[in-house]
């Protein structure tokens, strides 16, 4: 099964990058990278949710008995705080909201609502969706779960307030997972694939497609399940970071448009 939807979401991409490459229509751009720094990562964390918060990393990991919410000082890899969230739940995505942090489960119909300085429970509210990715907007919590769908939330009380369907050149992009949202587009990660797309979420559509090819073989990575998962935009310092699940890093990159 693992095979076969990698395999979907490969020709979909692949398709996408040709017909972009050709200047197809819908005016995607391709962007490349160039890695310019490379910070530790601990390689038992099972990366789902990312993000940089007041110069401090924090990271949602899953597996049953292992998932947590951690901030970490991102220089050495050294874990700040940590609080696991018990062996009945799988972690998924993170986001900030103000003074609150925010972390899904996959399949538990659980969200669990932190209070940031102290990881002490504040709320926890259910969700009727499967739980994948998370970020925040500045007004809505925005959650992906799987699917080609685009999820936002009201944070306070935690109602939906719309969804949005996710296409590139007219075709759905299924398995949007990790989430950030970076300058007024939210950024993907879709699951299995090298590639990370950014969405316009007023109306779903794919403005851009980047490629990360070759990055993983730059890391010590272990197994199947070691793919590209995770997206974290510092702003203070307009800085891009990246990892995988198990990865022995996480990568700084800069992009370029591809000629």
């Amino acid at each position: 099964m693992h095979s076969q939807i990698h395999l979907v979401v490969r020709r979909l991409l692949v398709l996408v990058l040709v017909l972009a490459s050709c200047g197809a229509r819908g005016e995607i751009t391709l962007y490349d990278y160039t890695v310019v720094n490379s910070y530790p990562h601990n390689t038992r964390f099972f990366t789902q949710g990312l993000l940089v918060h007041q110069g401090y990393l924090y990271e949602g990991t899953g597996r049953y008995g292992e998932s947590a919410l951690m901030q970490i000082r991102l220089d050495d890899g050294a874990v700040l705080k940590r609080k696991a969230l018990g062996s009945r739940y799988f972690g998924e995505g993170i986001a900030v909201a103000g003074d609150r942090i925010f972390q899904l489960t996959w399949r538990e119909n659980m969200v669990f609502e932190h209070d940031l300085a102290t990881f002490d429970s504040v709320n926890s509210h259910y969700l009727p969706t499967e739980g994948w990715g998370l970020t925040w907007d500045g007004e809505h919590l925005i959650l992906s779960d799987g699917s080609d769908r685009l999820y936002f939330y009201d944070p306070d009380g935690f109602q939906l307030v719309r969804s949005v369907a996710v296409t590139i050149q007219g075709r759905p992009v299924r398995f949007l997972n990790e989430l950030e949202y970076i300058d007024g587009e939210v950024w993907a990660n879709v699951w299995t694939s090298n590639e990370i797309v950014r969405i316009d979420p007023a109306t779903g559509e794919v403005r851009s497609v980047v490629d990360l090819r070759g990055l993983r073989d730059q890391t010590t990575a272990g197994g199947s399940d070691a793919v590209l998962n995770g997206i974290a935009w510092d702003a203070d310092n307009r800085r891009l970071l990246v990892t995988g699940k198990l990865w022995a890093h996480i990568f700084e990159i800069e992009l370029h448009e591809r000629d």
